[in-house]
Formats: structure tokens, C-alpha cells, sequence
């Protein structure tokens, strides 16, 4: 052990906002006798273990540091240097495609930290709701004292030196209350930015790889053609108030097939060679009788 561990022992506690806590009653050492946990003494609270990384020695006094505060600063401070290295990481990897092989290890190393991260997340934020949670009550009973305080005056219960002790020490717990829930804000508020950060780094590649994919399918004709349907009539299709009469058609007799009659053609007569002969020898005789 140091020298200003070994003379925490006895010392007073108080917290980051000056409120007093207690004395400091002793200590459990680990093997090597570094200190695990400090016991305080805090009156009716009783004794308390309070882990030694939690405490700050000052002097006189030794500096109480809520859970909270360090468990938040420890995920805030991880998570930063996460995404600091994973957008070093995707710088060299745009530099240098040859090496996206290699940094797709480490890649996967620090997605993987990012999901241990979340959970722990998870579990700090639960303890910050539970403290506001206590600290607005701390707040309605720091009023309520006051206000009562104020009535007991002016009934003269108390006198106006009591009063002003109230007073003093009720506003006293109202800073201390509106500083360390305006701190917890604020760490709540830091860790939405980095969950922010952590989404845009790790889902804006795919959104790239999906805006041009559907940009690559989408041709010109596509987007130019539209369907265009036939616009429905806005006024109402007039009724006749007479009925329409049907055209009349004219109706065809039956035939009596007794009375039809059928002219048989005449079989075309043949032209023989015989009769050609003889025609064309009464012609040449003709013309020399002519002559």
C-alpha cells in the first residue's frame, strides 16, 4: 500500500458536492495488500462498503465518486476509442483495397466489442432512471422541509436563526440534487450521440449498397412509362324514358323444292382431229376458188 492509503483511516468522506458522508473505519486488503473496499461510518446508515476506486483522497478529506459517474465515463471512453479505431480502420481499407482482407478480422474484432458495449449500456442506463428516480425524491422532501420550515416561522415555532439553519442546509441539498441530475442529463445525452455515431458507421455502407442496387435496376423507360388509365365519366349516363324498338328483320320464305327446277348443263362437245382436217381443207379451197 501507499502511503496515502494507509493514512485514509479516519479521515472524512464527502461527496462531490461537498455533502459529509462519514469516517473512513477501516479497509479489506486483496493478498498483496492492495485495498478492495473502505468501510465508512455513516451514523444511522450505518457502516458502508464503499469499493476503493470509487474514492479520491484530498488532504484532509476524502472524495466520495457515485458508481454511476465511473461505470458512464468507462462505457463513454471505450466506446469512443472503438469508433475512433473502426473509422481509422475503413479509412485504410479506402485507401488500399489489397488490405481489405486483413482489416475484415479486426473489422469483425471491434463490431463484436460494440455488442459487449451495448449491453453494459443497457445496465448503465437502468442505473441512471433509478437514480434520477431517487434523486427526485430528495428533492420533494428538501421542499417539503423548507415549505414547513417556512409555516413553523411564521407560526413562531422556531425562531428566525432556526430558520435560516433550515434554509441554509435545504438549499444546500437542492444544488447538490439539481447539479447531479444535470450531470446524469448530460451523460445520457452523450451516450444517444455515441449510439448515433455507432449506427451511421456501421449502417451506412449497407444503405450505399442497397440505394445502388435499386438505382441499377431502375432504368429510364421504367421510370419514364406510367400506366394511364382511363379516367372514370363524371356525369351519369342519360336512360331513355322509351324503350327502344328493335330494327325488323325481314323474314325469308320457306322454298316448296317441287316448284324449283335445275338446267343441266350441256357436256362441252370435243374438237376431234378429223373435223379440224376438214375445215382447214374447205378454207384452202375456198381461198383458191377466190383467187
Amino acid at each position: 500500500m501507499t502511503h496515502d492509503e494507509t493514512e485514509i483511516i479516519g479521515k472524512n468522506v464527502k461527496d462531490m458536492y461537498g455533502t459529509f458522508m462519514g469516517k473512513v473505519a477501516g479497509t479489506i486488503t486483496d493478498i498483496d495488500g492492495s485495498i478492495q473496499s473502505v468501510g465508512i461510518d455513516c451514523g444511522s446508515q450505518g457502516l458502508q462498503q464503499i469499493q476503493f476506486e470509487q474514492l479520491v483522497v484530498q488532504g484532509d478529506v476524502v472524495i466520495f465518486i457515485p458508481k454511476w459517474r465511473l461505470d458512464s465515463q468507462r462505457l463513454i471512453r471505450e466506446k469512443q476509442l472503438t469508433l475512433r479505431r473502426l473509422k481509422a480502420l475503413i479509412d485504410i481499407v479506402s485507401e488500399n483495397d489489397d488490405m481489405k482482407t486483413d482489416a475484415e478480422i479486426i473489422h469483425e474484432k471491434y463490431k463484436s466489442k460494440l455488442v459487449s458495449l451495448d449491453e453494459t449500456e443497457k445496465e448503465i442506463k437502468a442505473k441512471l432512471e433509478a437514480r434520477l428516480t431517487e434523486l427526485e425524491d430528495q428533492m420533494k422532501s428538501a421542499k417539503m422541509l423548507l415549505f414547513d420550515a417556512k409555516v413553523q416561522f411564521k407560526s413562531n415555532e422556531i425562531s428566525d436563526a432556526t430558520f435560516e439553519t433550515v434554509k441554509s442546509c435545504t438549499t444546500e441539498v437542492i444544488e447538490h440534487v439539481t447539479h447531479e441530475t444535470s450531470e446524469i442529463s448530460n451523460v445520457k445525452s452523450r451516450i444517444t450521440d455515441l449510439e448515433l455515431e455507432v449506427q451511421e458507421i456501421t449502417s451506412s455502407p449497407q444503405e450505399n449498397i442497397q440505394d445502388s442496387a435499386v438505382s441499377y435496376l431502375e432504368t429510364p423507360e421504367q421510370q419514364i412509362v406510367q400506366t394511364i388509365l382511363p379516367e372514370a365519366p363524371t356525369e351519369p349516363i342519360p336512360i331513355p324514358s322509351e324503350p327502344i324498338e328493335a330494327e325488323a328483320i325481314p323474314m325469308i320464305e320457306p322454298v316448296n323444292e317441287s316448284e324449283v327446277t335445275f338446267a343441266i348443263p350441256e357436256p362441252p362437245q370435243q374438237v376431234t382431229t378429223e373435223t379440224s382436217n376438214d375445215d382447214n381443207d374447205n378454207d384452202w379451197l375456198a381461198r383458191m376458188e377466190a383467187q
